[in-house]
């Protein structure tokens, strides 16, 4: 196989979509040990990126919604609690995780608000 110079690599990543890019980046956490999100995320302030912004944020489920038991089996998965610890986040609300970064805040929301839930990161 040839070797791929940056600007190729650059190339190659401009025709993929939003989930073959996450499916790369998933192969390089497990194929090498490393989080290229992370690395991106550590160059970001010496490149010039706000400084203000929290690198540690906290996910709260607002309301369940109308069907609360895809949100319970979401709540469930992402934090591994019991089925009535769960329920009672979905009927309660509250933090879902604490201190996690940004990217994962922003995954867990996507699945909540998939199953229903209006979520907030704070």
């Amino acid at each position: 196989m040839a070797k791929l110079n940056a600007k190729d690599f650059i190339a190659s990543l401009n025709e993929m979509n939003l989930l073959e890019i996450k499916e790369l980046v998933d192969a390089m956490k497990e194929e090498y040990g490393i989080d290229p999100t992370a690395v991106a995320a550590a160059a970001a302030p010496a490149a010039g990126a706000a400084a203000d912004e929290p690198t540690a944020v906290t996910v709260n489920l607002v309301n369940a919604g109308a069907s609360k038991i895809p949100v319970i089996k979401v709540i469930k998965e992402i934090t591994g609690l019991g089925l009535k610890e769960a329920k009672d986040i979905a009927d309660n609300g509250g933090a879902i995780k604490e201190n996690i970064s940004k990217d994962e805040a922003n995954d867990i929301k996507a699945k909540l608000e998939e199953a229903g839930a209006t979520v907030e990161i704070a």
